[in-house]
């Protein structure tokens, strides 16, 4: 043991003087009996001697101030580091990269040991770190004490790029050629090679530079685990359309490889920082990658500006999105069998586009009357002159219309179609885009490469423009076209042509229309005239249009975009540091993180461009050893004795009180037996609260209360338990935020809410019952038979769908929302409730102004329709029984334990959560008061009586 302040233990010499001091103490109380004659009789002088208190009193006495004086003095038990090899100087070399982001505490611990054993030792220190914020930051070639070189420990943190091993390895040259002499090297490594195609050589030269030193000691730390997030890869050339339809996947997950399954939670942020989606991701074992999948409605999606690793805070554990990444509304026109599997001529396009866009599907004027960024129109669609015109409106304003060949344009016109298109003469005469729709004049017929009648042979795809928005695309050699229009020869064909075949002859054409755009493959989009459509390279075409499209699309020039924010090594966005450096538009998504290049948004809010570790690092390896591999289990730090032993010094001190009061009569035994067991009750409880934390607030288990439960005590709101646990946890969460806002702005004390089972937990207790509806929730009678009763005895349900179910959209029944599946839930879990006929929730309503007046009722989406039951067809004085809608109100309400809350809402933000918050707080009083609000309608009629 060593103590921090040795000079105290001088006072352990007053020992004996205090010994002295107590052995005096005052005389007991004598008992004296009465009269008082015997009394009086006793009040002569008399000199009495102070008696001694008991040799045990002396000794705990004793002892308290022992332990007071070690305690002052800072004893310190040395921990136990990994003994250090060798003799002389120690080197300390430490990856402080962007993966070592999850571990640097513990990364920071392990190597204020080693040098607190350095320090311990006598031996110098050299601290070398392979990331820096400069390309050529100067080596430190001379030791230093252990003291100094952990202060420099201290002021380091992990960096958002990765460790320069290069570097490192020129700075240990220097140190060598300087004349420098380790007698130990300890590495800190991250485990992870080094990217790119020197990294390899960078990595042997590192480990050569530290070996020239003598033997290496390399500790590797496998906490949480080194993970990036990358924008999902770019569908393989040869892929087929069934393994290209993943709807939902957002990012992809990489990792080193590990012998067990690994499950990581995702989070998806909107730009205020709040949390729009938690997303599970489980790596299976020896797998090095997953898809992150989110699933969101269209309108969320294209919110989320960042994807985060919860428990992995790290520059590679942040995904920052841009415009790039928004999904785009593209419209398909509609044919008669256009989704027929296999030969329909939507049903690539749908498989195509659907993981990278928002699909609408209907008629040139349905699809014209709601923003779209792209319009597909297959062969047979633009048919009469009035679709034309509006069509061409459409572009002029800034559309783009993607336009297919087929019979119609070949000049095989359909008999089922009334009024075709312009015929192939007319197509040739003009080659105006504004009276065509078409980019370039056509020949009258199509082109047949191969077959029978055919001396040619089909044609392959030649490589792509540099002015072609598929630039940088790889052409498979294996797609091939079999039949084509061809476009009439002209001086600027080529500058049309953003697709060619190997003879030259166009196969994607393009002209400008106003501020808007046509675009023409010469081939169907089904697999009759080419394979095109059966590959992946149609899928990369497409997407690259829909982003051309947006305006979103990587320029060619070299046009320079400042950073704005960047992230740090623990992925905190932030102002971007001064060694920052603006990186060319056309680079994005090539150039690796840099201390020039850090991750982060670059460019202005129009142009703003991402930069995130995952574009360039998709894979990760593991780094071959160093010398001896080991982990920092060996390690213990110093333990501080100090606090220990003033706790103890203290209870005896309160011991020696005790004992004081008793001995001098002021404290019977019994009742300090009391006393002493009360101490002890304190203290454990104390305890058991400290370590319980926020167990208060956690969701509250019927079958865990007592015979009287707590909701008979005080007034409390319940939600059906439905068995997830994300949706259970954010029920809670968001009926406890309402119970507090309630509590707030109120007269009413709402107690912690409750999760219940209908059918098992007695639900008399409660008024407002909140129900969400899963997609896999089933009907179960004693679940409807306890809502039954529930309902026949006053209280009141709302049901939350959470959500809008696109495969209900279409209905005339719209009281399911927008999440997949929750319009067939609930009409399954209320097919044998007495829920009455129901009326859309206006302002009229008793419930818009039963405590605030509300023309609207947004949860977390605003918009979705509230339904009631009618006027005149509740029993209960009126009252609605149900509460019927998609807004998710839950997750508008919820907050955490710090009372922030943790989801975003849209669009209006936090204007919309307080109107949220005040619809819920006009339910709970409509629950709890009934329907008195609407005897104001009486009013007028009695004060004309009192009038009277």
């Amino acid at each position: 043991m060593i103590f921090q302040f040795p000079a105290l233990l001088a006072g352990l010499i007053t020992l004996p003087a205090i010994w002295w001091l107590l052995r005096a103490r005052p005389p007991s109380p004598r008992t004296q009996t009465f009269p008082p004659v015997a009394l009086l009789a006793s009040l002569h002088p008399k000199q009495d001697d102070a008696a001694t208190p008991p040799f045990w009193l002396l000794l705990l006495r004793l002892a308290a101030a022992a332990l007071l004086i070690l305690g002052l003095s800072g004893p310190v038990i040395p921990g136990r580091p990994v003994p250090l090899p060798g003799n002389g100087t120690l080197l300390l070399v430490i990856d402080n990269d962007m993966m070592t982001a999850p571990d640097w505490n513990e990364r920071n611990a392990a190597a204020h040991a080693l040098l607190d054993a350095a320090g311990r030792a006598g031996r110098p220190a050299v601290l070398l770190t392979t990331a820096s914020e400069e390309r050529e930051s100067p080596a430190t070639s001379h030791a230093l004490p252990a003291e100094q070189v952990a202060l420099a420990l201290d002021a380091l943190r992990p960096l958002p790029w990765a460790a320069d091993r290069a570097l490192a390895a020129r700075q240990l040259e220097k140190m060598k050629s300087d004349g420098l002499s380790a007698g130990a090297v300890i590495y800190l490594s991250n485990g992870l090679a080094s990217a790119g195609k020197d990294g390899g050589g960078a990595d042997r030269s590192f480990s050569t530079a530290m070996q020239a030193f003598g033997n290496v000691q390399e500790i590797r730390f496998t906490g949480n685990g080194a993970f990036v997030l990358s924008h999902a890869a770019e569908e393989t050339q040869d892929a087929s359309p069934d393994s290209l339809s993943t709807a939902g996947v957002m990012a992809q997950l990489e990792a080193l490889p590990a012998d067990l399954p690994r499950r990581v939670r995702v989070r998806a942020h909107s730009e205020d920082g709040g949390t729009l989606a938690l997303a599970d991701v489980t790596l299976p074992a020896g797998a090095s990658s997953a898809p992150v999948s989110v699933s969101l409605p269209t309108v969320m999606r294209n919110r989320v500006d960042m994807l985060t690793i919860d428990g992995n805070a790290s520059a590679p554990g942040t995904l920052l999105l841009d415009e790039g990444d928004r999904l785009r509304p593209v419209g398909l026109i509609a044919t008669g069998s256009g989704d027929t599997p296999l030969v329909g001529s939507l049903f690539y396009l749908r498989r195509a586009l659907a993981p990278n866009a928002d699909l609408h599907t209907g008629s040139t004027t349905t699809l014209l009357s709601q923003p779209l960024s792209v319009l597909i129109a297959p062969d047979g669609t633009l048919a009469d002159a009035e679709t034309q015109q509006k069509v061409s409106d459409w572009v002029r304003k800034g559309g783009t219309l993607i336009r297919f060949a087929g019979r119609t344009l070949a000049g095989h016109e359909d008999s089922a179609q009334s009024t075709p298109e312009p015929s192939r003469a007319e197509t040739a005469a003009h080659a105006d885009p504004e009276k065509t729709l078409l980019p370039v004049a056509l020949m009258p017929t199509a082109r047949q490469l191969g077959g029978a009648m055919s001396w040619g042979k089909p044609q392959s795809l030649a490589d792509f423009p540099t002015d072609s928005p598929f630039h940088g695309l790889a052409v498979p050699k294996d797609v091939t076209v079999s039949r084509q229009i061809l476009a009439q020869p002209a001086t600027d064909l080529s500058a049309h042509s953003w697709a060619r075949l190997a003879d030259g002859t166009p196969l994607v054409t393009h002209a400008t229309l106003g501020k808007g755009e046509i675009v023409l493959f010469h081939v169907t989009p089904t697999a009759d005239w080419s394979n095109l459509p059966l590959s992946g390279l149609f899928v990369s075409m497409l997407t690259r249009l829909v982003e051309h499209a947006s305006g979103v699309d990587i320029p060619s020039d070299n046009n320079v975009l400042p950073p704005v924010m960047t992230l740090d090594g623990e992925g905190v966005l932030g102002s971007p540091s001064p060694l920052a450096r603006g990186l060319a538009s056309s680079k994005f998504g090539t150039t690796p993180v840099s201390p020039e290049h850090p991750p982060g948004l670059y460019g202005s809010r129009a142009a703003r461009r991402a930069l995130n570790v995952g574009d360039t690092l998709h894979t990760l390896s593991p780094l071959p050893p160093t010398g001896a591999v080991t982990n920092p289990a060996g390690h213990r730090p110093d333990r501080l004795m100090g606090p220990t032993l003033l706790a103890i010094a203290l209870l005896l001190l309160a011991g020696d009180a005790l004992a004081t009061l008793l001995l001098r009569g002021f404290l019977s035994l019994s009742r300090a037996r009391k006393v002493l067991h009360l101490s002890i009750f304190l203290g454990l409880s104390s305890m058991a609260l400290s370590s319980s934390g926020f167990a208060q607030d956690a969701p509250v288990a019927p079958a865990a209360m007592s015979s009287v439960p707590g909701a008979a005590l005080e007034t409390r709101l319940a939600y059906v338990v439905t068995g997830n646990p994300e949706v259970d946890a954010v029920s809670q969460e968001g009926l406890q935020g309402l119970s507090d806002y309630v509590n707030a702005r109120t007269s009413a004390v709402i107690g912690h809410p409750d999760g219940v089972h209908p059918g098992k937990d007695d639900l008399a207790y409660y008024p407002l019952l909140y129900w969400p509806i899963t997609p896999d929730a089933h009907a179960d009678p004693a679940v409807t038979s306890a809502l039954t009763t529930f309902i026949a005895h006053g209280g009141m349900i709302i049901i939350d769908t959470q959500g809008v179910d696109t495969a209900n959209s279409g209905d005339n029944d719209t009281l399911a929302g927008e999440a997949p599946g929750s319009a067939a839930a609930l009409r399954r879990v209320t097919a044998g409730l007495p829920i009455p006929p129901l009326m859309h929730l206006d302002d009229h309503h008793v419930l818009s102004h039963t405590f605030y007046l509300l023309h609207d009722f947004p949860g977390r989406y605003a918009g979705q329709p509230v339904w009631v039951a009618r006027d005149g067809e509740a029993e209960n004085d009126d009252v609605s029984p149900v509460i019927i809608g998609s807004a998710d109100w839950a997750h508008a309400w919820a907050v955490d334990q710090n009372g922030d809350t943790r989801f975003a809402v849209l669009p209006g933000g936090d204007e919309q959560r307080r109107t949220a918050y005040r619809f819920g707080v006009n339910a709970v009083i409509y629950a709890l008061t009934g329907n008195y609000k609407a005897d104001q309608v009486h009013v007028p009629a009695i004060l004309k009586r009192l009038g009277q």
